[in-house]
């Protein structure tokens, strides 16, 4: 532990998490009044090291829910600067998460895998 601190991880693993929270809850809130957002799991935020900018990765990210959190992006990152004391608030970059397309791209091969056998 750095500096006799009192926490497990460091300070962009607390960052990222909190930002994750705070995200997940805003995008539950806003598909409710917004069809295209559906139902999008944040599965992990990767925050750079000047807090500028966060990725954040989500389990799944069509055309259409990815135009819509561009048009919420504001509202967002509006909603991460009230629930947090961040000094900045990063600009939000909304990616599909590259691990969930391959552990789907796993599962199809054992499909097959056990199809032939």
């Amino acid at each position: 532990m750095a500096h006799g601190g009192h926490h497990p991880y460091p300070r962009s693993a607390r960052v990222n998490e909190i930002l994750r929270e705070v995200i997940s809850e805003n995008l539950v809130r806003l598909a409710d009044v917004d069809d295209e957002i559906g139902l999008l799991t944040v599965t992990g935020v990767d925050t750079s090291p000047d807090l500028r900018q966060a990725i954040v990765f989500l389990d799944s990210l069509g055309p259409a829910a990815a135009a819509a959190l561009d048009a919420h992006r504001g509202q967002i990152q509006a909603a991460v600067n009230a629930q947090t004391r961040m000094r900045r608030t990063p600009r939000l970059v909304f990616r599909a998460d590259p691990a969930v397309a391959q552990g789907e791209a796993v599962e199809e091969i054992l499909r097959r895998r056990r199809h032939d056998d």
